[in-house]
């Protein structure tokens, strides 16, 4: 049944809910019975006595919200193709402006969806969809309805009201934002999600606006609402359709800078607290627009994502770095290992290992030069699979496996064992003012002193000053990177940094030796 024929058929129910219901109808029934015998004899009066019963049916639906006819006005478990979606929302716009009232467009995105499934299998997954298109209903008034979108997403559509302004929307946007994020309990085990907003009042928007555009402007809030989530609200202004023509302009933009060569790896030298000699590179990418400038990574990687992309950045990221690796060696610098980072999606390909094997046969490199970061969440979430077959190959190979934002996620020491992790990564939260504040020292104390148990080093990043430098070599981590060392740089300039650093190594040796 269509969504709209299935809203109209809520109207009618509704109009009888407000009839009079129940032990109220039998008040009336001699006053009904005595009108109809008067007006039209028998015959009328066996007419009312036929459709009473009918009528009480179909009150009692109204009433019942577990009976068939209610369940089929809107089930969870229907994906409601988009053009439905913009047929409804265009019907919602004629029938607010038809009565002189505003309507307004709600796109809601439950996080955490995606792990829930992974971890606990489509049912459960499915079965918190229809926990939560549940509770979207019940916080909200019988003529709004609610669509599921997608297999995280969900969208409201009000119903013309007098009350549509920010205001009002916000309060109800962190509502429905608090009734989703109530924990779920399923088949013994308890779920959370977080729920992510973006919406959009008709009033922002121009009278001959279609319902399209009103929904891609909720899609627009909620893209921003996610970029600064988990649990953020958002509404549509101006200002983020200036930010989504840009966006939009670099999402066209971004085949091509991955082909010609605008996309390409970055090096951050990571450095040996006790020699001071370079222990190795993180290779990070960098989109250097011919018109823009340097565009962050935070946008681009995303559009790549998007757009699909994300192999295709694995591959020139690998093949640059080991590149650049080569030109270093003949340049005579001593540069052990170059580090890539890998998202969950590059690592779950299953033709991974052997492309890693032959990129660096072609370049004629050992294995133990190649650096491969984790994210701890990702070693977390993935214990089995393809993602993890392709690390313990990885490993087994003698590539080096770093752990990274160590701290962040909740990475049992098994894992660590098993996934033959060789250095963690601390992530630069234990770092920030270490050598201010006692509590944190303490902490990142703990975790040093964890990873020298286990015979891991330990690689600390976000190292901004000079004071949290010296504090964590005599801490004893291992190694460290960040903006007090070198910032990211080109290959190119990496040849007259490491010529210098090594220079200023020799100074401080030849002084000590001089001091002696």
């Amino acid at each position: 049944m269509k969504a709209e024929t299935r809203h109209r058929i809520g109207l009618v129910r509704s109009r009888l809910a407000t009839l009079p219901k129940g032990p109220q109808w039998i008040a009336f029934l001699p006053a009904i019975a005595l009108a109809a015998f008067w007006l039209g004899g028998e015959g009328a009066l066996l007419v009312v006595a036929i459709l009473m019963p009918i009528l009480f049916m179909l009150a009692a639906e109204t009433e019942d919200p577990t009976s068939p006819a209610q369940r089929e006005i809107a089930p969870a478990d229907d994906v409601t193709p988009a053009g439905e979606a913009v047929s409804l929302a265009d019907h919602a716009l004629l029938r607010a402006h038809a009565a002189n009232l505003s309507t307004a467009c709600i796109v809601i995105e439950a996080e955490g969806l995606d792990q829930i499934m992974r971890q606990h299998g489509d049912r459960a997954a499915e079965s918190l969809r229809v926990v939560l298109h549940q509770r979207l209903t019940a916080m909200l008034r019988p003529d709004d309805q609610v669509l599921r979108v997608g297999d995280r997403r969900f969208m409201v559509l009000m119903a013309p009201a007098l009350r549509a302004g920010l205001e009002h929307l916000l309060q109800l946007a962190a509502r429905l934002q608090r009734g989703l994020e109530e924990p779920t309990e399923i088949d013994g085990a308890t779920h959370y999600v977080a729920a992510s907003i973006g919406f959009v009042s008709s009033q922002r928007l121009s009278g001959a606006a279609s319902g399209s555009s009103m929904i891609e402007a909720a899609q627009t809030a909620l893209s921003e609402a996610l970029s600064n989530g988990p649990s953020a609200i958002r509404a549509w202004s101006e200002s983020l359709r200036a930010a989504r023509d840009a966006r939009a302009s670099l999402l066209a933009d971004v085949g091509h800078a991955l082909t010609s060569g605008q996309i390409r790896p970055w090096f951050q030298p990571q450095v040996c607290t006790s020699t001071g000699r370079i222990s190795g590179v993180e290779a990070l990418a960098r989109w250097i627009h011919p018109e823009r400038g340097i565009v962050p990574p935070g946008q681009f990687l995303r559009l790549l994502e998007e757009a699909h992309q994300m192999d295709r950045l694995s591959e020139v990221m690998l093949e640059q770095s080991l590149r650049a690796l080569c030109d270093w060696d003949r340049a005579g610098l001593d540069i052990p290992r170059v580090s890539i980072n890998f998202s969950s999606a590059e690592l779950r390909n299953p033709n991974l290992v052997e492309r890693i094997r032959w990129e660096l046969d072609r370049f004629g490199l050992g294995c133990d030069r190649l650096g491969l970061e984790v994210l701890e969440t990702v070693i977390a979430d993935s214990p089995d699979g393809v993602l993890a077959r392709n690390i313990v190959q990885l490993g087994q190979l003698g590539c080096h496996v770093d752990l990274d934002d160590f701290g962040t996620g909740h990475a049992s020491i098994t894992a660590l064992r098993r996934f033959k992790v060789h250095r963690l990564k601390i992530d630069r939260s234990f770092v920030t003012r270490i050598d201010l504040d006692e509590e944190q020292r303490r902490m990142l104390a703990a975790v040093l002193s964890m990873a020298d148990r286990l015979e891991l080093e330990t690689l600390a990043e976000g190292v901004e000053t000079t004071g949290e430098h010296a504090l964590l070599a005599q801490l004893g981590c291992d190694h460290v990177q960040g903006f007090a060392i070198a910032r990211p740089m080109p290959a190119e300039r990496m040849i007259e940094w490491s010529r210098k650093h090594q220079e200023t190594i020799e100074d401080a040796r030849n002084l000590g030796r001089s001091g002696g």
